[in-house]
């Protein structure tokens, strides 16, 4: 079976042919793999083509595709039962070791996405302050909910219109989006409107416009201000949590938020999501309080299993170490091929996290990101393609190395991109 045909089949069936839109390559063209399976820092294609992948299920493959311990944990747990809708010792269990491994969180409720771990967050953020204001900022994704499907408006303080046809314009009317790593903006809007900002949340690291690290005193100012302001402080980890580091961006910066969300690696690669944060805060969420937030399948047992091996194997000495030399490497070697050729690129990374940018600098918001060369993007994403080496589809994300990638796989990653930016260079 080729991909080309199943695409065209699921089309029929599915909008667009796939389960999630970046899937479909609307954005880099060309027809998206069909993955059959994968093992450690390989997938292979329906078609049997082997790939180097540096997408990692965006990022929750942290130990590599099908670790035989983490299989294992996910066998030995479906044996007794898929799903319960009640409570197991395994959900209480990762709810002790998330507590224990982010010192921010002091209680914690398990769910089944990061959308559902932000979505409720934001909930329980304006249930505890009694207000309706939220503050993100362009070029962060914090999951499909009504009110986080928003673009920034005309001025500084224009509240957000909607980006999704659906939304209606009440559902983010009390959405203000500004510019990431712009504190001045952060500051006029708390003048203005403080008193009824319930929140401000942010990926403290961005993976969602690709990487994008914060500037100094940003987060920093991002936590004195909401003190100061009776708002609460979100950090959205659902990329970075346990990516970026042992204990997350808050544990790199030492910068504590009121709430935190989290999924991806906490789950293994299962279906898992979590908020999390001050007891005070949490005391709020039914049953406990009044804000309401519930789940079927939260706290699945495959996926508690999954993900309690996951946090046992990123916990074992030199882990991230390792990690995050391998993927500075990944990022240096990169470059070299780049320069090589003459091709305008830069790149950065933290962790087991990457971006690679087709302009001169690193960017820091949004919109440097969006002076990117998205046409050398895609010559570059189709010819490592080609030569073996599978990226994410789209200028705009951040890539992702496990503890599987090997030095063996970063030369055969090098030699891929010296042929790729030879073609860019041709452009």
């Amino acid at each position: 079976m080729k991909n080309q045909d199943i695409f065209q089949r699921a089309q029929e069936s599915i909008p667009g042919g796939v389960n999630s839109p970046v899937r479909a390559f609307k954005s880099v063209g060309g027809t998206p793999r069909f993955i059959a399976k994968a093992n450690g820092a390989y997938i292979w294609d329906v078609e049997g083509t082997q790939y180097i992948d540096y997408l990692g299920s965006w990022g929750p493959a942290i130990v590599g595709h099908s670790h035989p311990e983490v299989v294992k944990a996910v066998q030995d747990a479906a044996v007794n039962g898929l799903s319960f809708g009640a409570p197991t010792e395994g959900e209480v269990i990762l709810a002790e070791k998330i507590c224990a491994l982010l010192p921010s969180i002091e209680q914690v409720r398990l769910v089944s996405s990061g959308t559902e771990a932000t979505m409720s967050a934001i909930r329980l953020a304006r249930g505890a302050t009694n207000r309706r204001k939220i503050i993100k900022f362009e070029g962060c994704y914090h999951g499909h909910s009504d009110s986080l499907l928003v673009k920034a408006g005309s001025g500084l303080l224009t509240f957000g219109n909607p980006s999704s046809s659906g939304v209606p314009q009440e559902f983010v009317s009390h959405t203000i989006v500004l510019e990431y790593n712009n504190l001045d903006a952060v500051q006029q809007a708390f003048n203005e409107v403080g008193n009824d900002i319930a929140c401000v949340i942010v990926e403290p690291i961005a993976g969602n416009m690709n990487l994008i690290k914060p500037k100094a005193g940003f987060l920093e100012g991002l936590r004195e201000l909401c003190t100061q302001h009776g708002a609460l402080l979100i950090f959205d980890e659902v990329m970075t949590g346990f990516r970026a580091g042992p204990k997350g961006v808050q544990g790199l910066t030492g910068i504590k938020p009121d709430l935190t969300t989290l999924a991806k690696v906490i789950g293994g690669g299962m279906p898992v999501g979590a908020f999390g944060g001050r007891k005070d805060i949490m005391q709020h969420i039914a049953p406990m309080g009044a804000v309401y937030q519930a789940g079927t399948l939260s706290g699945n047992p495959v996926s508690v299993a999954a993900g309690l091996k996951t946090l046992e194997i990123l916990n074992r000495p030199g882990f991230y170490e390792q990690l995050s030399a391998t993927t500075a490497t990944l990022v240096k070697g990169l470059k070299e091929k780049a320069a090589k050729h003459g091709v305008t690129f830069s790149a950065d990374s933290v962790g087991g996290m990457f971006g690679i940018y087709f302009r001169s600098e690193v960017p820091t918001t949004f919109a440097e990101v969006q002076e990117s060369d998205t046409k050398a993007f895609n010559v570059f994403f189709h010819a490592m393609l080609d030569e073996g080496v599978h990226l994410a589809p789209s200028a705009f994300e951040a890539g992702f190395v496990s503890a599987c990638h090997n030095e063996e796989i970063l030369t055969k990653t090098f030699d891929a991109a010296d042929k790729a930016f030879a073609k860019v260079a041709a452009m």
